[in-house]
């Protein structure tokens, strides 16, 4: 029977392929089943919380709770409706009880003989450096002035007299009778560097209190006076607001805005603040003496490469460190019982020393301590006229 095996064949040929279809049914099954879960785990990871759903109590999918409604960043849930911003309200809300807006009057001779005296009044700003009324300022502000008043953030008004004056640094200490008052906090001077974000609190043009902002654009700016290190800002300053108060972020007073450096007589974003150590040192003179005395060392100074100090650059021949015996290369590291950590530290030597004290010096030389005694001798006039 030699047809007998293709018969078989032929009657097994639909349970082969009922088989066939079978698998490949059970195949499919299972690569859908693992596409579900892995869209789901997918989900799971990396679907933003904005797109949970919430279940309605009548079991219906409801819209998203606003509670719902963020995102997640680097772990962190931040609500959708609190966008970050940038703020210096806290640093202003610290400084601004503190400056204060001075209002001069000055009597000028009259241009007809015999008519009455004409009175000019000024205007400026100030700050508040302790709670017992005394408020610094720049010297021109007050210049010539016959009657002072200050008027507080808050608005009240209180007449104001001189503490002191001293004209070749432009600051100016006044006095006034007041209770509760804030005094501004005062930043080192030594963390403060260019590109320093900085806030300008003053009285510009007589609009009232105005913040600006800005950046620290250079330090060891030499000005019109003594002053060699002025800070530099591009915050706006205008007329008026000289004697107020640039500021850091954290409203620590980092200088006292004296001039502007401009063509057209309206801030052109070069202006120049007093620093808060040189102001410092200055108001505690005049606090005390009511004027600033002042005495020659002779030497310039910068800073030392390695530690702290001021480094000797050069020495003025027959001045009072040359004849001390004070050599370029040395580096002062202390005055008398005060130690020297910047060059900056050196103008507590000279400004409000009387000329002829004698203090003594130590220094460094080729890594050997040494102490010299230098006799201070009074400013040079040329250096006096500056």
């Amino acid at each position: 029977m030699p047809n007998a095996p293709l018969r078989r064949t032929k009657r097994s040929k639909p349970w082969l392929l009922l088989l066939i279809q079978l698998a490949l049914a059970a195949g499919v099954a299972c690569l859908s089943a693992y596409g579900f879960l892995h869209m789901q785990d997918h989900a799971v990871t990396f679907m933003p919380l904005s797109a949970r759903v919430d279940v309605a109590p009548e079991g219906r999918l409801g819209a998203p709770s606003a509670a719902s409604r963020a995102m997640v960043i680097s772990g962190r849930e931040i609500p959708a409706s609190s966008p970050s911003i940038v703020t210096y309200r806290d640093a202003v809300a610290r400084a601004a009880p503190t400056v204060v807006t001075v209002h001069s009057a000055h009597t000028a001779k009259a241009a007809i003989p015999l008519a009455p005296m004409a009175v000019v009044n000024g205007l400026g700003s100030g700050v508040i450096l302790d709670r017992n009324g005394y408020i610094v300022t720049n010297y021109h502000v007050v210049e010539d002035a016959t009657a002072l008043a200050v008027v507080l953030a808050d608005g009240t008004t209180h007449l104001a007299s001189l503490a002191g004056v001293d004209a070749q640094s432009d600051i100016a200490l006044l006095k006034i009778e007041a209770i509760d008052l804030q005094p501004i906090e005062l930043a080192d001077i030594n963390d403060v560097a260019v590109g320093d974000v900085v806030l300008a609190l003053g009285n510009p043009l007589g609009v009232g209190q105005t913040v600006t902002q800005g950046i620290v654009s250079a330090v060891v700016r030499k000005g019109a006076n003594p002053v060699e290190n002025f800070i530099q800002t591009d915050a706006a300053i205008n007329p008026g607001n000289s004697g107020g108060a640039l500021v850091d972020t954290a409203g620590r007073l980092i200088g006292i805005n004296t001039l502007i450096l401009s063509h057209s007589g309206g801030s052109e974003g070069i202006g120049f603040a007093i620093p808060v150590d040189y102001v410092r040192t200055i108001a505690a003179i005049l606090k005390t003496k009511g004027r600033v005395a002042r005495a020659w060392l002779g030497i310039s100074t910068g800073t030392p490469a390695v530690g702290n100090g001021a480094l000797v650059v050069s020495v003025e021949h027959e001045g009072p460190a040359d004849r001390a015996g004070i050599t370029p290369g040395d580096v002062i590291v202390a005055i008398g019982e005060r130690s020297v950590e910047h060059p900056q530290d050196l103008r507590g030597v000279v400004i409000g020393a009387e000329p002829g004290t004698r203090v003594p010096i130590e220094l460094t030389r080729n890594g050997k301590r040494a102490i010299v005694e230098v006799e201070l001798a009074p400013l040079p006039a040329a250096q006096t006229s500056r």
